[in-house]
């Protein structure tokens, strides 16, 4: 929870004037739940991997919606050969940041859209706590309090 909601959530909400928003998720965001319900935000206890990418991935799409100026997306780079993916991790390597850069720096009109969550240069459909407007404000209000930064 730390590396990947929260510290995400204090760049938002300490840096202004970022002209776009790329957050880190993963597939595995479809096997999170969407419950705050003792969620450790601290990382001293093992937490869900899925529920943290769900998380991020709701975030992004909460910044989109409060933010609409700035686009703001979630990319799933794909299980890729890394240490944490593993040496038999069946996609490509090279295609796992592609869609991160291009969303960062292109011009393309599909590239300046909000609120998307992005598989290989696709726009995919997410879990769907992740359009839910009431978890996104369940999840701001849960992560201000825990580090006392709104966003």
């Amino acid at each position: 929870m730390p590396v990947n909601v929260v510290a995400p959530y204090l760049l938002t909400a300490l840096l202004h004037g970022p002209r776009r928003h790329v957050y880190l998720s993963s597939g595995s965001h479809f096997s999170g739940h969407p419950s705050l319900s003792g969620v450790d935000w601290r990382g001293t206890t093992a937490g869900s991997y899925a529920d943290s990418k769900l998380f991020v991935t709701a975030l992004a799409c909460a910044v989109a919606r409060l933010r609409p100026g700035v686009p703001s997306n979630a990319v799933d780079p794909g299980w890729v050969p890394t240490r944490m993916g593993g040496p038999s991790a069946p996609d490509d390597l090279e295609l796992g940041h592609r869609t991160q850069e291009w969303l960062a720096t292109s011009d393309e009109p599909e590239a300046l859209t909000t609120g998307g969550y992005w598989y290989h240069r696709q726009r995919q459909q997410p879990h769907r706590a992740v359009h839910d407007e009431a978890f996104q404000d369940r999840l701001l209000r849960a992560l201000a309090e825990e580090t006392g930064t709104a966003l």
